[in-house]
């Protein structure tokens, strides 16, 4: 389990990560209504040299990005609860970008068999826990470089 404190514990958080991440991740993102999982696609996609404002895609379910080197595509799926439309994710899967979605539970028959799921879990207004899952040995070794640089921190 990884204690977020605040916005800044968020932020390197979210550069740590992005460094192991490459084209073609996929990011799952848990948590309540207000746990910060666009905050920290906030904070990864500003990493990634995104310079258009991240927000919910809650309406439009997926927003793409460029960075500086990588694509980003965010995806809320929200909406798509009791929903077995299929909007297209191969596509977005297929696409040399990283992936991170938010209640990924409402498209589960859609999602690649491998993925890093981070779980964000409220403490208390500013502190968050987090806890990485990862399927699949290449999100295990982004788990484990993750964890490492976070506990020599």
């Amino acid at each position: 389990m990884i204690k977020i404190n605040d916005l800044e514990e968020m932020k390197i958080f979210g550069s740590i990560l992005t460094k192991y991440l490459s084209a073609g991740d996929v990011i799952l993102l848990d948590g309540d209504l207000g746990a910060g999982k666009t905050t920290l696609t906030q904070f990864i996609g500003k990493t990634l040299g995104v310079k258009r404002n991240i927000n919910s895609p809650t309406f439009n379910i997926i927003k793409s990005y460029n960075g500086s080197n990588l694509k980003l595509h965010h995806l809320d799926c929200y909406r798509l609860e009791n929903s077995d439309e299929d909007l297209g994710f191969d596509e977005y899967f297929e696409d040399q970008a990283i992936i991170i979605i938010e209640w990924s539970q409402f498209i589960a028959e859609y999602l690649p068999a491998s993925s890093l799921t981070i779980d964000i879990k409220t403490i208390s207004d500013s502190a968050r826990a987090i806890e990485l899952k990862a399927s699949g040995k290449h999100y295990v070794d982004i788990k484990e470089a993750v964890l490492s640089e976070l506990s020599t921190d």
